[in-house]
């Protein structure tokens, strides 16, 4: 099966990013170095309407990656089919260069939480992800990213590290990773790790996109530095630099800057396009 998926990427080994409809006119007018757009599947699986008509315009000529943010990998229940068959139409309509999902849970029982919360990494887990990765790889017909999370705490009956459970995850399934720069900050500043470290760790081979974004600063109640993902500022210099440290990694990959709160005017995330090109040809 794995052999007959649309494999990923196919995006362009350029930057991308975040789309926002207030952002349409600028970016047909003055796009920069922009290359390709990211949109939140669940904003598009209406029938009809503005959105859509903008998407499909957009796809004339930006490539088009979809973001899932709903599917609930982790979740220990069944997934949605519904969902996922919402999904599919999606796909098969807009015909996407790559698909991602998040490694997290939002789903309890009936319950669907606004968040997209941790997992401890065990066996068991790695079992449950994959199986649940497969079908929608299988559903969908392509391969898929799947991107590490933001993490605030580290559960104690783990036993694999994050970046061994992303690589037993890519062999099992075939899927490839989106590797989020700035969630791997936010996790070693939080827990206390080298970011470096993470990086050096991961299976860079199955890199399909890299992200880069904002967060806020809070401190926990012990005044440690506690960093919050939000995708509401701009992104700091030592993120910045921990993409460098990436790219020489991994080479030359599609890279997208996120923001989807307080997002600003257009040249404000034009001009953060343009520092991420700058890191593509360093």
């Amino acid at each position: 099966m794995l052999d007959q998926l649309r494999r990923a990427p196919r995006l362009p080994n350029a930057v991308g990013v975040g789309y926002k409809p207030q952002h349409f006119d600028d970016l047909r007018q003055d796009p920069g170095p922009v290359a390709w757009i990211e949109v939140h599947a669940e904003n598009y699986m209406g029938d009809g309407g503005r959105p859509l008509a903008q998407l499909r315009a957009l796809s004339e000529d930006f490539a088009i990656s979809i973001h899932g943010v709903g599917l609930s990998i982790g979740g220990e229940g069944p997934l949605d089919a519904e969902h996922l068959a919402r999904l599919k139409r999606l796909c098969d309509w807009i015909e996407p260069a790559s698909f991602s999902e998040h490694l997290a849970w939002s789903t309890h029982g009936a319950e669907f939480l606004n968040d997209l919360l941790p997992l401890p990494y065990t066996e068991e887990t790695l079992g449950r992800v994959a199986a649940h990765i497969d079908q929608v790889q299988e559903t969908l017909g392509r391969q898929m990213l799947l991107e590490n999370p933001s993490s605030y705490l580290i559960f104690e009956e783990s036993d694999l590290s994050e970046t061994d459970f992303l690589e037993a995850l890519t062999r099992k399934t075939g899927c490839g990773l989106l590797l989020d720069v700035n969630n791997v900050f936010v996790s070693s500043t939080n827990l206390g790790l080298s970011p470096q470290a993470y990086i050096d760790a991961y299976p860079t081979d199955r890199v399909g996109e890299i992200h880069v974004g904002g967060h806020d600063e809070d401190h926990d109640d012990y005044g440690a530095p506690l960093l919050i993902d939000s995708h509401g500022k701009p992104v700091v210099d030592p993120v910045w630099s921990l993409l460098e440290y990436t790219l020489a990694q991994t080479g030359p990959k599609p890279v997208l800057v996120e923001w989807d709160t307080n997002v600003p005017e257009w040249p404000v995330l034009r001009d953060d396009a343009a520092r991420a090109a700058r890191a593509l040809v360093a």
